[in-house]
């Protein structure tokens, strides 16, 4: 036995030091609740979620931007089934006024309303959806994923379109029979069209639909991934967090024990 170098203490000091180093990570990760609280800890899986965070950010940007384009396109077809009303009851004008029992005087009545909803139908072409026109006729590209891959949203015009504007314009007029023939034929186009436009804008928000579930099923995945680098798991980290409290506890009593060793050194000189 030697007194100058106390080797069993030396390893127990050393062994303490490890305990009490991964007694401390435990506790740091149970209190975070994050395997990675330094990049020391896993530098790999820190990059990788590092990435995927970012990924989920921008995945959820694009599930906003679909969802907003899903609420323009209701927006629009909000508008048109009021336009479609609207025209509905202007071909039932043009047919009420080709009666032959109708007076002029009834025919400047109906063509009074007839040209009402006209400007009825021509104001809603000057709507906009948080500043962008409605309808305007332009397609729009909305964002679908978190690479910046894009739908093209069809627009619908209703101010630049010969269909609409022959029944908006103030040129169709119910003021004779023959006009009202012809406002009625105008009236038939424009109906016909706006079954077009609302069936193209029923197919946008479908597609957009399927857009915004493929982006929610993504972004849930890539966060089940991310969780599975970053996330402690709480049940197994406990248990290493008491098996290294008992280590630390018993590493301490083993300490003072191998620094008392040396004194019973000394009962040999006694």
């Amino acid at each position: 036995m030697v007194i100058n170098t106390n080797t069993s203490a030396q390893s127990s000091a050393t062994l303490l030091s490890q305990s009490s180093t991964n007694l401390s990570k435990s506790l740091a990760r149970l209190s975070s609740g994050s395997k990675i609280v330094s990049p020391a800890d896993d530098s790999a899986g820190l990059a990788v979620s590092m990435k995927l965070g970012a990924q989920i950010s921008r995945t959820d940007a694009a599930k906003s931007n679909v969802g907003n384009a899903v609420s323009f396109n209701q927006t629009q077809d909000g508008y048109l089934s009021k336009v479609n009303d609207a025209l509905t009851r202007m071909s039932e004008l043009t047919v009420l006024a080709q009666d032959v029992t109708k007076t002029t005087s009834d025919r400047a009545l109906y063509n009074s309303e007839f040209q009402t909803l006209g400007t009825y139908v021509k104001d809603v072409a000057t709507k906009d959806f948080n500043g962008v026109s409605l309808f305007n006729g332009a397609a729009l590209n909305v964002t679908t994923d978190s690479d910046g891959n894009t739908f093209s949203n069809t627009g619908v015009n209703l101010n630049g379109n010969a269909t609409y504007t022959a029944v908006t314009g103030g040129t169709a007029k119910l003021d004779t029979v023959a006009n009202a023939q012809t406002a009625l034929t105008s009236v038939k186009k424009a109906i016909n069209q706006l079954a077009s436009d609302r069936a193209s804008i029923g197919s946008n928000i479908e597609s957009l639909g399927y857009y915004n579930d493929q982006l929610s099923s993504l972004s849930n995945n890539l966060s089940a991934a991310k969780s599975r680098i970053t996330d402690v798991d709480v049940a197994q980290e406990s248990t290493n967090y008491a098996k290294q409290n008992i280590l630390v506890q018993s590493g301490t009593a083993m300490l003072a024990q191998a620094n008392s060793m040396p004194q019973s050194v000394l009962r040999l000189l006694g």
